[in-house]
C-alpha cells in the first residue's frame, strides 16, 4: 500500500510537474535575456554597486553646493548697504581729504518714497509686479510653473528681482543669473521695507536718453518733480521701464509710447486700481503736447577727467572692482589729487595755441604727470589735448597707456646712474667723436662733435656719442639692469648700444615720472599711484594703498646724477623749460623722425625739485610725413612745460636743493640764474610769450627771448647754444 501509494505519488507528481510550463518559462526568459545580454549585464552591475543611491547622493549634494553657494552670494552681497550706496555718489577725494569732485553713472537725483507720486508706485505695481505687496520677494507660483515648463510660462521678474538685478548682476539672460537673482530677492526682503524696496527701484531704473531714476525722469520728460506727476505721466514713464530704448516718448515722436502708456493704463483697470472711463480718458491726452524738459546734466561734477580716468583703471586693475561698482556704489576714493596741481596742468592744456598743428588740422598730442616724490603719489594728470571732437568718457589716456620712445630722458637712467654707481667721477672725459660700433655709426642731434666732454656737460647738453661711448665701457647688460630698477619695461632685447639713446623703448609719462622721482627723493623710488584709500557707502575702508618703495641707487650717487641734472636748466638743453625763480634739475629728451630732416617723432621734458616731479611727454599720435614735431623739446615742449610748471610751483613747498649745480662746482656761470626770486609781472609775461611762441613756432626764438624778458644773458648766449643743439 505504501508502495503503491508512493508509486502513485511519484507518477502523480510527474504528471503535475508534467503539466505545468516550468521548461518553457524558463526557456521564455532565457529567450529573453538573450535579446538584451548588454543590458541585463549593466543592470545587474547598476543593482550590484548600489549606484541609484549614489546617483541620488550626487544630485542632492550638487543641489546643496548651489544652494549653498548661492546662500552664500545673496549674504556677502552685503544688501544692508544698497540704499546707501544707491542714494551716495561715489567722490573723488583730493589729497586733504576734500571733496574733488563725483562719478554717477547709472544714478539720478535720489528721492524718498513720499517724493514719488502715488500714481506712479500703481502704474508700476499693476505693470511690473501686482503681487509686490504680498510677495516675499520671489512670486514662487509664477518661478515654479516657469521652472515645469522650462520657461514656457510663469516666470517673469518681481520688482524686487529687477532691483537685484539692476544692482548687482549683470543684464544676461541665463540661469545662473536668474538663479542669483531670486536669492539676492529674497535677502533684500529681509533686510528692507516695502516702500523702501519700491523707491530703491524706481531711483534705479533706466528711463532711456541717459536718464536713470524716476525724479530726472519725470524732469526729462515732463519739466516737473517725481512728486507732480499725473496718472497719465506716471503711465508713460512705467511704460518706459520694459523698452527704454523705444517706449521713451522721444522716440518716433511718442508713437510707441503711445500705445504702451495706454497699455499701462489698462493694466491699472485691470489690477483696480482705475476706473475704465477714467482709462479711457488719460488714454486720449496726446504725449507730444505734454512734454516738457528741464533737466540739468551733472558732468561739471566730472571736474578732473583725466585723472579721474586714471582713477577707475587704477580701482579696476589693482582693487578688482568693475566699473559699474565704481561708478554706481556710492564710494569715497581717496587720493593724492592736489588740486592746484590739476587745475593749472588743465588750464595750461586748455591753452591751444601751446599745441602744433599738423596741415591738415591735427593737434598734436601731450601728457603730463606731477607726483610727489615723497610719497609716490600722482598730484596731478593730464592724459590728452582736450578737442571737441575726443571727449570721450575712459577714452584713450596718454599718461598712463601710451608707448613711446624716451629719447635722452633715459640716458640719466641707464647711462650715467650706473656709470656714477661704477666709480666714475661726474668730471670723467667722455668720448664725443663718430665711432663705428659694428656698423652702428650714432650722430650728435646738432651733427657736431667736441673731442671730448666731462660727462656733466655730456648729460646736461645731451650729447648722444658720449652716452654711447659710455654704455659701451659699462657693458650693455649694465646698462639694461640699471634701467630695469628704475621701473623700465626692459628685457634682453633691449641688449644693444642703442638703447643709450631709448632705442627700443617704450615708456609714457606716469613710468617717466616714476623713475624721476628717485632722484628726487634722495635715491628711493616710490611706486606712482592715484589711490590711497576707499570706503563704501557706509564710510567703512575696504581697500588702503599699501606703499611700496625700493633703494634704485645709493644717496651719493643721487647726490652727483642731481648735481649734473640742475645744469640741463641753468647751461643745458631745458634753459627754455622752467620759469624764472625756481631750481629745477632734470633731462629733457628728443626722437627724431627717419627721414634725417631734423624733424621729431616725440619730445620730452621732465623736472624736479624736492618737492615735485614733473615730466612731459609732445607728439602726434602717429608720426608720418605730414604729422610730426618741428625742431626739438627745446622748443616747442618746453615752451609748455614752462607754463605748466609756472602754475604748479608757486604751490610746492620750496624746498631748495642739498646739492650744488655741476656746473657751479667747476667754476663756470649758468647761463639761466635760476635763484632770481619771481616776479608776478615778469611771469605772466613768460606765459604770454609761451602761448605767442607756440601759435608762431617757426618764429625766430630770439625774438621770442626778448619778448619774455628773461635777461640780457639769454640773449648773449643764444647762438652759440643754438649751434652746439
Amino acid at each position: 500500500m505504501d508502495k503503491g501509494n508512493q508509486q502513485t505519488t511519484k507518477e502523480d507528481t510527474v504528471e503535475v510537474l508534467s503539466d505545468k510550463p516550468i521548461k518553457k518559462t524558463v526557456d521564455n526568459d532565457k529567450e529573453k535575456k538573450s535579446k538584451h545580454p548588454k543590458w541585463n549585464k549593466f543592470r545587474n552591475w547598476w543593482k550590484r554597486h548600489n549606484l541609484t543611491k549614489a546617483l541620488l547622493l550626487l544630485v542632492l549634494t550638487f543641489i546643496l553646493v548651489i544652494g549653498g553657494y548661492l546662500f552664500y552670494l545673496a549674504k556677502t552681497a552685503n544688501v544692508s548697504d544698497l540704499q546707501e550706496s544707491l542714494r551716495t555718489t561715489t567722490t573723488i577725494m583730493d589729497k586733504d581729504g576734500d571733496a574733488a569732485g563725483t562719478m554717477y553713472g547709472q544714478k539720478g537725483t535720489y528721492v524718498d518714497i513720499d517724493k514719488i507720486s502715488p500714481n506712479v508706485i500703481n502704474a508700476v505695481v499693476a505693470t511690473e509686479d501686482r503681487t509686490f505687496y504680498e510677495n516675499r520677494g520671489v512670486n514662487i507660483k509664477r518661478t515654479l510653473l516657469a521652472v515645469a515648463t522650462f520657461g514656457r510660462f510663469g516666470g517673469g521678474s518681481t520688482i524686487t528681482q529687477q532691483l537685484a538685478k539692476n544692482a548687482y548682476l549683470s543684464q544676461n539672460r541665463t540661469i545662473d543669473r536668474k538663479a542669483k537673482e531670486i536669492f539676492l530677492a529674497m535677502e533684500i526682503t529681509k533686510k528692507y521695507k516695502k516702500d523702501d524696496i519700491m523707491a530703491m527701484y524706481l531711483n534705479n531704473s533706466y528711463f532711456g536718453n541717459g536718464i536713470w531714476g524716476i525724479e530726472d525722469a519725470s524732469h526729462k520728460y515732463f519739466g516737473k518733480n517725481a512728486s507732480d506727476l499725473t496718472i497719465d505721466e506716471a503711465a508713460t514713464l512705467a511704460g518706459i521701464l520694459k523698452w527704454p530704448e523705444v517706449y521713451n516718448p522721444l522716440y518716433k515722436d511718442g508713437t510707441y509710447a503711445t500705445n504702451r502708456r495706454n497699455t499701462v493704463l489698462q493694466n491699472m483697470v485691470n489690477a483696480g486700481l482705475l476706473g475704465q472711463a477714467d482709462a479711457d480718458q488719460y488714454s486720449s491726452i496726446d504725449i507730444q503736447s505734454v512734454l516738457a524738459d528741464n533737466y540739468v546734466g551733472k558732468d561739471d561734477d566730472y571736474k578732473y577727467p583725466s585723472y579721474f580716468d586714471a582713477v577707475i583703471q587704477e580701482a579696476i586693475s589693482k582693487y578688482g572692482l568693475t566699473e559699474n561698482e565704481i561708478l554706481n556704489n556710492g564710494y569715497k576714493i581717496y587720493t593724492g589729487l592736489d588740486q592746484n596741481y590739476q587745475y593749472g596742468l588743465q588750464q595750461t592744456y586748455a591753452t591751444s595755441g601751446l599745441f602744433p598743428v599738423a596741415a591738415d588740422g591735427t593737434v598734436a598730442q601731450s601728457a603730463s604727470v606731477a607726483l610727489d616724490p615723497s610719497s609716490g603719489a600722482v598730484a596731478a594728470l593730464v592724459g590728452k589735448v582736450p578737442t571737441s571732437a575726443d571727449n570721450s568718457f575712459r577714452g584713450f589716456n596718454f599718461a598712463t597707456q601710451s608707448q613711446r620712445s624716451p629719447g635722452s630722458t633715459i640716458k640719466p637712467l641707464v647711462v650715467y646712474s650706473p656709470a656714477v654707481e661704477a666709480g666714475w667721477s661726474i668730471n670723467e672725459m667722455l668720448d664725443d667723436q663718430p665711432h663705428d660700433y659694428n656698423g652702428y655709426k650714432p650722430e650728435n642731434y646738432s651733427k657736431t662733435y667736441q673731442g671730448q666732454v666731462p660727462m656733466y656737460q655730456a648729460l646736461a647738453d645731451s650729447l648722444n656719442l658720449p652716452a654711447i661711448y659710455t654704455v659701451d665701457k659699462l657693458g650693455v647688460k649694465t646698462a639694461v639692469a640699471k634701467g630695469k630698477s628704475f621701473g623700465l619695461n626692459l628685457s634682453e632685447k633691449n641688449e644693444e648700444l642703442q638703447v643709450a639713446l631709448g632705442g627700443g623703448v617704450v615708456t609714457n609719462p606716469w613710468q617717466m615720472a616714476q623713475a624721476y622721482g628717485t632722484f628726487a627723493n634722495n635715491g628711493i623710488m616710490n611706486e606712482a599711484h592715484l589711490i590711497t584709500k576707499i570706503e563704501n557707502s557706509s564710510g567703512q575702508v575696504i581697500k588702503t594703498y599699501q606703499q611700496n618703495q625700493k633703494r634704485v641707487i645709493d644717496k651719493n650717487t643721487n647726490d652727483k646724477m642731481t648735481s649734473m641734472m640742475l645744469g640741463t636748466y641753468t647751461n643745458g638743453t631745458g634753459i627754455y623749460a622752467a620759469p624764472s625763480g625756481y631750481t629745477l634739475a632734470g633731462k629733457t629728451g628728443t626722437t627724431e623722425t627717419p627721414d634725417n630732416t631734423g624733424n621729431t617723432n616725440d619730445q620730452w621734458v621732465i623736472g624736479y625739485t624736492p618737492d615735485i616731479v614733473m615730466a612731459l611727454w609732445l607728439g602726434f599720435e602717429k608720426t608720418d610725413e605730414t604729422h610730426f614735431l618741428q625742431g626739438s623739446s627745446t622748443d616747442q615742449a618746453s615752451t609748455i612745460f614752462r607754463t605748466a610748471a609756472s602754475y604748479i610751483l608757486p604751490y610746492t613747498k620750496g624746498t631748495q636743493f642739498s646739492v650744488e649745480n655741476a656746473y657751479a662746482m667747476n667754476g663756470q656761470d649758468p647761463i639761466i640764474n635760476q635763484t632770481e626770486k619771481p616776479n608776478t609781472e615778469a611771469q605772466d609775461n613768460i606765459l604770454k610769450d609761451a602761448q605767442e611762441k607756440a601759435k608762431d613756432i617757426s618764429g625766430k626764438v630770439k625774438d621770442k627771448v626778448k619778448e619774455s624778458g628773461i635777461g640780457d644773458k639769454l640773449k648773449d648766449f643764444w647762438d652759440d647754444l643754438r649751434s652746439r643743439f
